[in-house]
């Protein structure tokens, strides 16, 4: 008999007096929603990889690597995983008294501790390189803990930053329609799905789609995806030498697209990338 899946395993990268920061990886077998837990202390969640979907009460949140989803201590939440594959993300916890310093007023409840207003919040693309480099840097360990503490603050602060995420848009039922399409995308990134497609996965027409989807996210569905498969690509350099096969495995049409897509969004090659976390 093979060794038994584990459900959850957690990696403990850094743990200052400031801040804590882990790594989980969910195998996400149940698709169904798990049993209801509570977070002990607030933190932010920022997906790197794959998708699953937290429920809070009758609200629902996806997340994925464009996201960072906030968990309240002392609130009661349900995770479930609709799209094979699991998921891992980098949970991160900040002292109270630093959150207050770098989270904007709006988006914090009136409450003697930390607490969000919000399931989540988009995040910019170099807020994602920051995610990639700090998993990657931490992991393998080439940061100091002084530089780790730089890059987690900046991160934050970029997360939350009112010109960097965005909240998302429009009715409840708009965002639920846009997160139906969100876990389309997601169950196949390097897929190169057509508009028709996408929109007949959640029913409804293609021009309706486009609307709804640019009005929650401000953003169009074609970016969204692009930058799905671009975060992914920050997740696996490390672990490739062969870009050309990598871009080819991520649905890009050659090297030279995925190169030239990876540097307009990140501002700078794919190679340059691996480089600064010292894999080449």
């Amino acid at each position: 008999m093979g060794k038994p899946v584990v459900e959850l395993s957690t990696d403990v990268l850094l743990q200052t007096p400031t801040l804590g920061l882990r790594d989980i990886v969910c195998a996400g077998d149940c698709r169904a929603k798990g049993v209801e837990e509570c977070a002990l202390s607030t933190f932010l969640v920022f997906p790197y990889r794959g998708v699953f979907v937290r429920h809070v009460g009758r609200n629902e949140a996806v997340g994925e690597a464009n996201q960072v989803l906030f968990f309240n201590q002392g609130e009661t939440y349900c995770i479930s995983h609709p799209v094979a594959g699991g998921d891992a993300c980098l949970s991160l916890e900040v002292a109270p008294a630093c959150m207050h310093e770098l989270a904007p007023t709006a988006q914090l409840r009136q409450a003697a501790d930390v607490a969000f207003r919000l399931q989540r919040l988009r995040i910019d693309a170099h807020a994602q390189s920051l995610v990639a480099l700090l998993r990657h840097k931490l992991a393998r360990q080439r940061t100091e803990t002084l530089e780790a503490e730089s890059l987690v603050l900046a991160l934050v602060g970029r997360a939350l930053g009112e010109r960097t995420s965005h909240m998302a848009r429009g009715s409840a039922g708009r965002q639920k329609l846009v997160d139906r399409a969100k876990l389309v995308l997601a169950s196949d990134l390097s897929r190169r799905w057509t508009l028709t497609e996408i929109a007949s996965e959640v029913g409804v027409s293609p021009v309706y789609l486009t609307q709804v989807f640019r009005l929650v996210e401000a953003m169009p569905l074609y970016r969204y995806q692009l930058r799905l498969r671009l975060a992914r690509a920050l997740d696996l350099l490390g672990e490739y030498d062969d870009l050309s096969r990598l871009s080819l495995e991520l649905g890009f049409s050659s090297h030279s697209h995925f190169t030239s897509a990876f540097r307009q969004v990140y501002g700078t090659p794919p190679v340059e990338f691996q480089r600064s976390l010292g894999t080449r």
